[in-house]
């Protein structure tokens, strides 16, 4: 029997780790691939994104518009409010049999909370990780508790997940998509980069990502001023601004952004790079300065050195290329120095590992093929104290 499988989009980020799952659902002939593309991509804004969907070969059979136009609380509350509509109709038009989304965005939690009424079993990716300093925390626990079947990347985050009550037999640990979407991306060379972007690369170049804060009553724009204030102090570098996500605050995020990349000759914006030239970027740069997850995630992939500012990404796992510091502009100096020293950079050459190793995306799909969803709906509060409970008990019984 052909089955239905929905894959729900919403961000550019979002999209480069769904890739290649999408591809394998569509290359399977059991099984029917279904997309649903909303949020960001659909926005001028943001780059409307969803062209890049579509000039991968894919079909969008459903386009959502759920965003606004506001960043303030009640216009994103507003947005979601959207979106529950938008996703209640194109669910009860597709029928599909099983969604897959990935992450913690409030775009995703609007789509999983309308497959959750409409009793369609959810198919979680990147569950069980910390972002401490953002609300999708919150988002995305609550995902994991709507949904039945859960692909993580890590032994920890598969331990959080059952944490959360989740069977066990039903959390899969397949390593983070970031590793399997750069071994399967082309990446362009940097003369091809600097044509398409129009940037001209300098000596030293670093890529700039930086979004709310949204769990801070400024939103992150104390840190931001702090690093702009810290970059002015090195001139030399060349640098690429990604613009930052539909959340409290990115529109006077932007408006800052923009108004520093004009005062600076070796400095470029951009709505969306897309998947592949943000990679090919990121192999071109020394390293990532921000508080976004690619520098946590790709950026270790391709050696790269990371400053992680602030409280954004507390939480999640990290390697000895990621350099934490407050949104202080002497700390963020000191990190850059600190990234372009001889002995970090020697440490980098070494290699610094990374969440997982590729085929994630293949083991994500063979799981989806090989697994009943006749009966995912039905879910069991699965009680680790209970089980640890019980255990205890048989081992003092064995005992007497």
């Amino acid at each position: 029997m052909n089955r239905k499988i929905c894959v729900i989009t919403g961000s550019r980020a979002e999209y480069g780790l769904l890739r290649w799952v999408m591809q394998g659902i569509k290359d399977e002939p059991s099984l029917t691939l279904q997309i649903i593309a909303t949020g960001m991509h659909l926005s001028a804004q943001f780059g409307n994104t969803y062209k890049e969907i579509e000039g991968d070969g894919f079909a969008i059979d459903r386009k959502v518009q759920m965003l606004t136009g506001s960043d303030t609380g009640i216009g994103i509350a507003k947005s979601m409010g959207n979106g529950m509509i938008g996703f209640a109709d194109a669910l009860n038009e597709l029928q599909p049999d099983l969604i897959v989304v990935l992450g913690d965005r409030f775009e995703i939690f609007s789509a999983v909370s309308a497959a959750l009424v409409a009793r369609i079993p959810v198919a979680h990716i990147h569950g069980g990780e910390l972002t401490e300093g953002n609300f999708d925390d919150a988002l995305r626990h609550s995902i994991t508790k709507m949904s039945h079947l859960h692909f993580v990347a890590a032994e920890e985050y598969q331990n959080r997940v059952i944490q959360l009550g989740e069977s066990p037999d039903r959390v899969f640990n397949v390593g983070g998509l970031g590793v399997d979407n750069i071994a399967r991306t082309k990446l362009m060379k940097k003369e091809e980069l600097e044509s398409e972007l129009r940037f001209k690369f300098q000596e030293r170049n670093l890529i700039v990502t930086f979004h709310p804060v949204t769990l801070e009553n400024d939103s992150g724009l104390k840190q931001l001023m702090e690093m702009l204030e810290a970059l002015d102090s090195f001139p030399d570098i060349g640098l690429i601004f990604t613009m930052p996500n539909a959340d409290t605050s990115s529109q006077l995020m932007a408006s800052l952004i923009e108004k520093y990349v004009k005062s600076r000759d070796n400095a470029a914006s951009y709505s969306s790079l897309g998947v592949v030239r943000y990679l090919s970027a990121l192999a071109c740069v020394d390293g990532v300065i921000g508080n976004s997850s690619s520098g946590l995630l790709e950026a270790p992939v391709l050696k790269k050195g990371t400053i992680n500012i602030g409280d954004r990404q507390r939480g999640r796992l990290t390697y000895p290329s990621v350099i934490n510091c407050e949104g202080i502009s002497l700390e963020i100096s000191k990190s850059i120095d600190t990234l372009y020293s001889d002995q970090f950079q020697e440490s980098l050459i070494c290699g610094i590992g990374s969440i997982g190793l590729p085929g994630s995306s293949d083991r994500i799909v063979e799981f989806i093929k090989g697994t009943s969803i006749e009966k995912l709906v039905t879910k069991t509060f699965y009680d680790m104290h209970c089980e640890s409970f019980n255990s205890l008990e048989i081992g003092q019984a064995n005992e007497n």
